[in-house]
């Protein structure tokens, strides 16, 4: 599979204006061969817009957003995730990111578990179950969020629930360039699975982004990695170098699951 990662400045509160952008990337994702698109976290609103913006452009999964996005997918035969703000049946907000196949199908929606400081606490509630591993073009697939990756027990969580490709939308910011540079990397190599790590570059307010998207290899090597400029990084993934690595690094198979157990 060929799977494509958008890398651009945040254009917070817009969202006609970000689905305008999407549908150009999807288009030049498709373009290019891609079958999979990832933006970043919370694409389609912008992430530090504060509780009073995020109420009043959260939308359901299957809302207006999710519609036109299905539509794009559709057109252009690519499937995408984005993150966008999320209302929950009961009306709480989550900082979510939903996957939609070529087909105009929701695959999978993922609340954000881990928040990140006073800044994700003051908009969000905290999700509190996993993403299903779904699978995509012949790849077991599952979704973080940012913050969420930074804790080795997600990525093995999905890792274990049969993950080989774990897509993560992010809005990573400075001064946690090692996070690009290093953990997600760590990541991928400890469970053996392709990583996808979709971030913003530019600033918005008083944070300034990171840029440094990538596609990282099950053995931890970068596919591709993006500087700190807008871009469109492409690779190609493997399903054989997933089965591959986990026979000569069979960490999961021989993780001492009785030992995990809480006591």
């Amino acid at each position: 599979m060929r799977i494509a990662v958008y890398q651009g400045a945040p254009q917070p509160l817009d969202v006609a204006g970000n689905l305008q952008r999407l549908d150009q990337q999807a288009a030049l994702a498709a373009q290019r061969g891609a079958e999979l698109l990832v933006c970043p976290e919370m694409f389609l609103s912008g992430y530090n817009i504060g509780q009073a913006a995020v109420q009043r452009l959260a939308q359901a999964a299957d809302g207006a957003a999710a519609e036109a996005i299905a539509q794009l997918c559709r057109r252009h035969a690519v499937a995408v995730v984005y993150g966008y703000p999320e209302r929950g049946e009961e009306g709480a907000l989550y900082n979510s990111v939903q996957l939609i196949d070529a087909h105009g199908q929701r695959l999978a929606k993922y609340r954000k578990t881990h928040l990140f400081g006073e800044l994700d606490r003051a908009q969000f509630s905290a999700g509190s179950q996993h993403c299903p591993v779904v699978e995509l073009n012949g790849f077991m697939l599952g979704l973080l969020i940012c913050y969420d990756i930074e804790f080795p027990e997600n990525a093995r969580q999905l890792a274990l629930a049969g993950a080989e490709l774990i897509v993560v939308p992010t809005a990573n910011m400075t001064p946690y360039d090692f996070i690009c540079q290093v953990t997600v990397r760590a990541r991928a190599q400890e469970n053996q699975c392709y990583l996808v790590y979709a971030n913003y570059c530019g600033a918005e307010g008083d944070i300034h982004y990171c840029g440094q998207s990538s596609i990282v290899d099950p053995d931890g090597s970068l596919l591709a990695m993006a500087g700190q400029a807008p871009c469109q990084l492409l690779a190609d993934v493997q399903r054989e170098r997933v089965l591959e690595g986990r026979k000569g690094f069979p960490y999961l198979s021989d993780l001492r699951r009785d030992l995990q157990r809480h006591r």
